[in-house]
């Protein structure tokens, strides 16, 4: 079967968020899911296969880590529609069936695509005992992004700050279920971006991830409250970097960025 890598949240290869991709007839047992997206040893492998026409989804989708399967991911989403669109496999706006209900994915004239997905809710915790120390960094606020995305988002003094972390990655995997969103508002206003972050998912085997539209959905009202605006852009400021367009719709968040095709292959396995 075809297998590709996908960089996510990017207009070039080689930076963004990787992904896996593999379109098939249907999907196999968990464990040789598992093994595959192991054997990629990205953030996310992600598995679709077509559905029968008529029904409130077009395709079935699912995303795996290295390590475990998770409810929601925005970049392998963005590389699944991506392939869907540039191979012909289908046209248009298309609905993924997934763990976290309908999700659409629009393509645009210029090559962008934007994702229709929910708002993470956000809840205001404590600063839980012992961040700070394995950050690196003092977090301002915490706020707890509900149970479908398991992060908890902490806002640091400034760009600088969220830019140079240098986690205790050990550590930082007791302060939530998933991982840490840091977080501050962008330098300069005028540079192209809003906000900056970076993710810390040590629990789910990814101690950095590049680029992560899920976090968006929790990073869109976060920001949009503090700055005064429902359309927003975000910079992940990993060693890859991408930028995440962000638009607030109340209980959804669209995500718009780019995609682009690195490796097209074939498994024997």
């Amino acid at each position: 079967m075809r297998i590709r890598i996908v960089d996510a949240f990017t207009n070039r290869p080689f930076a963004g968020n990787p992904a896996g991709v593999l379109l098939l007839d249907a999907f196999p047992a968990d464990a040789w899911l598992q093994r595959v997206a192991l054997e990629v040893n990205h953030a996310e492998t992600a598995f679709a296969h077509r559905l029968p026409e008529g029904g409130d989804a077009d395709w079935a989708l699912r995303w795996f880590t290295p390590a475990t399967e998770v409810a929601l991911c925005g970049h392998a989403t963005l590389a699944t529609a991506h392939v869907l669109h540039s191979t012909g496999a289908h046209e248009g706006p298309v609905r993924f069936a997934t763990r976290s209900g309908v999700l659409s994915a629009t393509p645009a004239e210029d090559g962008s695509i934007t994702l229709d997905f929910p708002t993470a809710p956000l809840t205001s915790v404590e600063i839980p005992d012992g961040l700070a120390e394995a950050l690196g960094a003092e977090p301002l606020t915490a706020f707890d992004t509900g149970p479908a995305i398991g992060d908890l988002v902490v806002e640091l003094a400034d760009e600088k700050t969220v830019v140079g972390l240098a986690p205790d990655l050990r550590a930082l995997g007791a302060a939530s279920e998933r991982g840490i969103i840091a977080t501050a508002r962008a330098q300069d206003p005028t540079g192209g971006y809003d906000f900056v972050s970076r993710c810390f998912f040590p629990n789910i085997g990814i101690d950095e991830d590049p680029v992560t539209g899920s976090a968006h959905t929790a990073l869109a009202p976060y920001w949009s409250e503090r700055l005064g605006g429902t359309v927003l852009t975000g910079l992940q400021a990993s060693p890859r970097s991408g930028l995440v367009r962000t638009e607030l719709r109340g209980d959804r968040t669209l995500l718009t960025g780019r995609a682009v095709t690195v490796v097209d292959g074939e498994l024997l396995a």
